[in-house]
């Protein structure tokens, strides 16, 4: 396997569970692979947040020094994964925070945004293909929810414990981005 096959693979849970053990007893070959198999990912979300490659470079280099740092801070492993976007969204949200202030426009705000609690279906092909274009016209909950399940294959419960929110607004936000993507396909 080529080294750019390993980059386009998406570390699972478990994998990434088992080295965050192994990095936390002190394995330093653990903690690389583990930075290693985070980066790609990490940076592919960071990157749709600040929507500008030299920042998300900026802000991806401090998430992982972050949880290089933070690691033997997580009591359970299993959680490695939505710690990990939990760090690097909480840093992309900074960044973007500190660019529009700098520019003078407000980050948009989720809870003024009205949403019907229709039922979440699944996510057609097409819509999924398109996704990540279409995501700019979301308030940024909305896209980080939708991102990090669709695009980072995160489940609901880890969307919930990577951005610190209850499960029910997971789904809210997931049912109004889908909402709002519908809308904009279907004429």
């Amino acid at each position: 396997m080529a080294a750019g096959d390993l980059c386009e693979s998406r570390p699972t849970a478990l994998a990434l569970s088992a080295l965050a053990a192994r990095a936390q007893l002190g394995d330093r070959i653990a903690l690389e692979e583990l930075l290693r198999q985070l980066q790609h990912p990490l940076g592919d979300h960071i990157r749709g947040i600040v929507r500008d490659n030299d920042l998300a470079a900026d802000v991806l280099q401090d998430a992982l020094v972050i949880i290089c740092r933070r690691l033997g801070t997580l009591r359970q492993t299993e959680w490695a994964r939505a710690w990990a976007y939990r760090v690097a969204t909480r840093e992309a949200l900074r960044a973007v925070k500190r660019a529009d202030r700098d520019r003078g426009e407000p980050l948009q705000d989720m809870s003024t945004i009205p949403y019907t609690s229709a039922e979440v279906s699944d996510i057609g092909e097409e819509l999924l293909a398109e996704l990540p274009a279409k995501l700019a016209v979301l308030p940024v909950g909305a896209q980080t929810v939708l991102r990090l399940h669709y695009l980072q294959s995160l489940t609901q419960q880890e969307v919930a414990e990577a951005l610190e929110i209850p499960i029910g607004t997971v789904k809210s936000r997931l049912a109004y981005g889908l909402a709002c993507l519908r809308r904009a396909w279907i004429p």
